[in-house]
């Protein structure tokens, strides 16, 4: 199955960074379709603005050893989603990095997932998801979401630079077709399930779909006038 899944990553490999660079305009209109003057998300940004305050506060610089865990976990947690045997986990002393090896060739997915991937969030969302039917009236919750999505943001921040050893396996030229997309398209989830749940994930997505359908008639309407 991991060979097979590898074979399907790679033949779409060029298609899904082509998608997610043509879904831009798409990506960056559709924010105008969510309500932010409401108490969900002052919740949500007063969580955000708290993980910079306390951070300020407390002087406190990124905790690597936490950002390292995150980034090898999250190789891990896409090597296992395409049904790859994990056989290590290395986190170096020193704080310069990690490395986890599984077996099998692999796929760019295992590979740029850290970088636009928020695996704590995730599940954090998961959690809220099991212990909380509704986000109706739950702005402590909200909070919670908005201060481990600023928690992301500054982990993307830190982790995507030019001297990235995984980008050069994969490719700039993928890295930068793919990830900004990827990144708006994955933090506009978080601000859709802040809203309202997997369900107002769901509205978001047809939304999403629906516009890039849009963009593409439109394109290809120019075309063939």
């Amino acid at each position: 199955m991991a060979r097979f899944l590898d074979f399907i990553f790679g033949i779409l490999k060029w298609p899904v960074a082509l998608l997610m660079l043509v879904s831009l305009p798409s990506l960056i209109e559709i924010l105008g379709h969510f309500q932010f003057n409401n108490p969900r998300f002052f919740a949500f940004l007063m969580g955000a603005v708290a993980y910079i305050v306390l951070k300020v506060m407390a002087a406190a610089r990124t905790n690597m050893s936490m950002l390292i865990l995150a980034h090898e976990l999250t190789h891990i947690f896409f090597a296992l989603l395409t049904f790859h045997k994990v056989v290590h986990i290395h986190l170096n002393i020193d704080e310069s990095g990690g490395a986890m090896g599984f077996k099998g060739k692999g796929n760019w997915l295992i590979v740029v997932g850290p970088y636009f991937f928020p695996l704590f969030l995730f599940f954090l969302m998961l959690g809220i998801t099991y212990w909380h039917k509704s986000l109706d009236g739950n702005l402590w919750v909200n909070g919670f979401l908005g201060y481990f999505f600023m928690y992301h943001l500054e982990s993307m921040a830190i982790q995507i630079h030019s001297e990235q050893p995984d980008f050069k396996e994969v490719g700039f030229p993928f890295c930068w077709m793919f990830l900004p997309g990827a990144n708006i398209f994955i933090c506009s989830v978080i601000l859709a399930f802040n809203t309202g749940g997997w369900a107002y994930v769901q509205r978001y997505l047809l939304v999403f779909c629906k516009l890039n359908l849009y963009y593409i008639e439109q394109v290809l309407g120019y075309f063939t006038s």
